[in-house]
């Protein structure tokens, strides 16, 4: 494709995450956000849409069939559960969904590490917030060194998550422990996910220990801050607060904070996931037609 493609797309969903995802796509030269469906038309999030330019719809993946266009991208920014029926739904239209849910059904992407892969499927799985944040980090410390145990826990504000993540609590759990296990090698791996009452609100944190034979300070340090360097090429307040290495333990914290003004500063757990989706989107447009989907 030639590099100015512009491809259009819709958004399921009309929370927070969907409208950073339309407020973003305003500010790419990639994509061309044509509607943003909600569950019920009487939403305060689908007037938010409107007042950004979007056309709207309520009833869900049907109205989005039903709205007699035509989409290159699907972002699907519901929940874990009506996923499938979304994929069975669309498959057939050629659309490329990209799933913000905590579904296993589809190719795994995490843009700085496996990101140029994307152009390459029709179906794409962001995994999770947590897994979005700490996979990058891991998987650069499983090429240099063998992991034996990795466990990641992310800690959330619980304004920033909404009732559909509540619901999908153990498909997150058990997607993002799968998605480790994929992209570190390591057969025993643990994943727990806080959601935080503290007031004021604190930002999304995610907590990483490997054990592995071998490690050493130094080395860790340098590889930990180059793969949160890439991180911030797309999240720009991705930052690593401790990174000690005690024996064969390695424990990593890092924070994301948003740097966008619609979204509050403690929703690192959504910029983290939209960012990636819009980078995902944004291969295929870029990606050259012969090896494009």
């Amino acid at each position: 494709m030639p590099a100015n493609t512009v491809l259009n797309t819709a958004v399921l969903g009309s929370g927070l995450l969907g409208l950073d995802l339309v407020e973003r796509m305003r500010h790419s030269p990639h994509l061309n956000c044509r509607l943003v469906v909600g569950r019920t038309r009487h939403s305060r999030g689908l007037d938010q849409a409107a007042g950004l330019g979007c056309a709207t719809a309520a009833g869900g993946v049907t109205a989005l069939l039903g709205s007699g266009q035509s989409f290159d991208i699907v972002f699907d920014a519901t929940n874990a559960f009506e996923h499938p029926e979304h994929w069975g739904r669309l498959a057939g239209t050629g659309a490329v969904l990209i799933d913000l849910t905590p579904t296993r059904s589809s190719a795994l992407i995490v843009p700085t590490v496996n990101g140029t892969q994307a152009a390459e499927h029709q179906h794409i799985g962001l995994i999770s917030c947590g897994g979005q944040a700490a996979i990058p980090v891991l998987h650069a410390l499983a090429q240099h060194y063998r992991p034996q145990y990795v466990e990641m826990v992310a800690t959330a504000a619980s304004v920033s998550v909404g009732r559909a993540s509540r619901l999908n609590l153990d498909q997150y759990v058990e997607t993002t422990q799968g998605a480790i296990r994929q992209f570190t090698r390591t057969p025993a791996v643990k994943t727990m996910l806080n959601i935080s009452a503290a007031t004021p609100p604190q930002p999304f944190r995610i907590t990483m220990t490997m054990v592995a034979p071998g490690v050493e300070q130094n080395p860790v340090s340098t590889i930990v801050e180059t793969a949160a360097t890439a991180m911030r090429t797309m999240v720009p307040g991705y930052r690593v607060t401790s990174c000690t290495v005690t024996d064969d333990i390695i424990r990593v914290i890092a924070e994301v904070t948003t740097t966008r003004g619609r979204m509050p500063v403690h929703a690192g757990n959504l910029e983290v996931l939209s960012a990636a989706a819009i980078h995902t989107a944004e291969q295929h447009a870029l990606a050259p037609k012969e090896i494009a989907r």
